[in-house]
C-alpha cells in the first residue's frame, strides 16, 4: 500500500511540472496550439520568476523553501493549487507526515477534488489510527470523511493521469472507509467498502483480519452461513499473512470459528492450507467449509455407526426426538417391548408409578423423560426419595418426541446395579446457527 501511495502522490510527472513552470508570463504569447486546453496563466513576470525557481528546484528541501515562500507572497496565485499540490509532494518525499498532511488539508479546502491530496489524507489518517495513534477515532472518521469525498469525485475527474490511478486511489478510499466502519461497528458497510481493496491486497493484513471480524463479529452469536464461511476464511487467510508473533493466536481463532461453524475440526487443516495458499476465496466457498450436520444427520450417523440395542438411553432419546421416521422406527422397532436395565434419577413417585431422568442432560436440569409404570404398587418402604439414584429393569411400551418422553411398562426394582447403568449421555448435538 505504502508503495501505491507514493505511486500516487509523486505521479506529479515531469513533463506536468515543466507545463505548470513554463505557462507565459505578462508580455509573451498566450495562444494554445489547436485542441490544446488552455491552463492558469502566471501574468505578473515577478511573480512568474518565484514560481520557476521554486519548481525547478531538485533538492526536496529547497523546493519545499520556494514553494513555502511563494505561497506566503502570492497566497491568491493564479498557480496556488498547483504550488501546494508540489509542496505536498515534496514533503511527502521528505517522510514529513505532519507536513503532507497539512498541505494536502489546505489543498482539499481550495479544490475540493484534488485526488492526490484526498488519497494522501485517507491513507494517512487510516494509517495512522490502525498504527496506535491514541486520537485513533478523529483519524479514522476524518479518514472515511476523506474517503468518502473522494469517492464522491470520480465522475467529475477528467485528468488522465487521475484517472490512471482510479483503482489505487479507490483501493485507499475504501480501505478508509471500511476500517472506519469496522471500528463504529458498522459491519455490513464495512464489509462493503473492504472487499475492493482486500481483494487488491490480498497481502494486506490491516485489511483483511478487520474483514474477518467484520464477517461474524460476536462468535458467540450465530450468523448467516455465507457470513460464517467468509469470516472462516478470511480468518484463516489473516492467519498466513498476520506478523510471525500474532499468527499462532490468529490460526486458533479462525479454527475456534471453524469448530462453531462445522461443529468439529474435522477437514479445517485443508481449508487453512487453502485459505494461506489462495489469495481470493474460491467462488462458492461451501464446496470445502461444510456446515454442521443437522440433528436429523447426527441422527442417522448415530444408527449407521451403532445398532440400536447397543446404544445408550441418551442415544435413543436424541434419535427418536430429532431423526427422520424412518430411522426413529428402526430404533424403536429394536427396543419395543424388551427389558431394559438401567439407572436414573428419581424426580418424583406415585406408588404404581415413577417419573425419572434417565439422561445426564435431564438429570442435571431435575427433568423426567421416562415413565416407569408398574404391574403392582410398590411398598412405601422400597420407594427411593425424591434425587435418589436407582437401579431399574422396565420394557419400552411408547414415546413422545417433542417434549420426549418414554413410557416403559413391567417396571422391576432392581437391588444389585446391572451391567450398563450409567446415567446415559446425550451425545454432543451440532447446533445450527440461526437462519442457517
Amino acid at each position: 500500500m505504502k508503495k501505491i501511495l507514493l505511486a500516487v502522490v509523486l505521479g506529479v510527472t515531469a513533463s506536468a511540472v515543466a507545463q505548470d513552470a513554463a505557462q507565459p508570463a505578462q508580455g509573451q504569447s498566450t495562444a494554445p496550439a489547436q485542441g490544446q486546453a488552455q491552463g492558469p496563466v502566471i501574468k505578473d513576470p515577478a511573480e512568474y520568476n518565484a514560481y520557476v525557481a521554486a519548481v525547478q528546484q531538485k533538492d526536496p528541501n529547497a523546493k519545499i523553501s520556494g514553494l513555502e515562500a511563494f505561497l506566503t507572497q502570492y497566497p491568491n496565485s493564479v498557480m496556488k493549487n498547483q504550488a501546494l499540490e508540489l509542496l505536498m509532494g515534496a514533503y511527502q518525499q521528505s517522510n514529513n507526515a505532519k507536513k503532507t498532511m497539512e498541505t494536502a488539508t489546505k489543498l482539499v479546502a481550495a479544490d475540493p477534488c484534488n485526488m492526490r491530496a484526498l488519497a494522501l489524507l485517507a491513507f494517512y489518517n487510516r494509517a495512522m489510527a490502525q498504527n496506535g495513534d491514541p486520537n485513533a477515532l478523529q483519524l479514522l472518521a476524518d479518514g472515511k470523511k476523506y474517503g468518502q469525498q473522494g469517492m464522491a469525485c470520480w465522475p467529475k475527474v477528467t485528468d488522465p493521469e487521475i484517472t490512471k490511478m482510479k483503482d489505487q486511489m479507490t483501493t485507499i478510499f475504501q480501505s478508509a472507509i471500511g476500517i472506519a466502519d469496522c471500528q463504529s461497528k458498522d459491519y455490513p458497510g464495512c464489509i462493503q467498502a473492504l472487499q475492493q481493496p482486500v481483494a487488491a491486497n490480498p497481502q494486506d493484513f490491516s485489511l483483511i483480519y478487520p474483514l474477518a471480524l467484520a464477517y461474524w463479529p460476536d462468535p458467540k452469536t450465530p450468523t448467516t452461513p455465507e457470513n460464517s464461511m467468509n469470516a472462516i476464511w478470511y480468518a484463516a487467510r489473516a492467519s498466513a499473512v498476520a506478523p510471525a508473533q500474532a499468527q499462532p493466536q490468529i490460526e486458533k481463532y479462525a479454527r475456534s470459528l471453524y469448530v462453531r461453524y462445522h461443529g468439529g475440526d474435522d477437514g479445517w487443516p485443508d481449508v487453512l492450507a487453502k485459505a494461506k495458499a489462495g489469495t481470493a476465496p474460491p467462488p462458492d466457498l461451501s464446496t470445502i467449509i461444510k456446515p454442521a450436520p443437522t440433528p436429523a444427520e447426527q441422527a442417522h450417523n448415530m444408527i449407521a455407526q451403532t445398532a440400536p440395542d447397543k446404544m445408550d438411553f441418551a442415544q435413543w432419546e436424541f434419535i427418536l426426538s430429532n431423526g427422520s421416521q424412518e430411522d426413529q422406527d428402526m430404533v424403536w422397532n429394536a427396543i419395543k417391548g424388551k427389558p431394559v436395565q438401567m439407572n436414573g434419577t428419581i424426580i418424583s413417585t406415585e406408588p404404581d408409578q415413577f417419573m425419572i431422568a434417565g439422561s445426564s442432560d435431564d438429570i442435571d436440569s431435575k427433568k423426567a423423560d421416562i415413565t416407569l409404570k408398574f404391574e403392582d404398587k410398590v411398598p412405601a418402604k422400597l420407594i427411593p426419595k425424591d434425587g435418589a439414584s436407582f437401579d431399574f429393569q422396565g420394557e419400552p411400551a411408547s414415546y413422545t418426541p417433542n417434549p420426549f418422553m418414554m413410557v416403559m411398562e413391567k417396571g422391576q426394582l432392581l437391588r444389585a446395579k446391572p451391567a450398563a447403568t450409567t446415567p446415559a449421555h446425550k451425545p454432543p448435538v451440532h447446533r445450527k446457527p440461526a437462519g442457517q
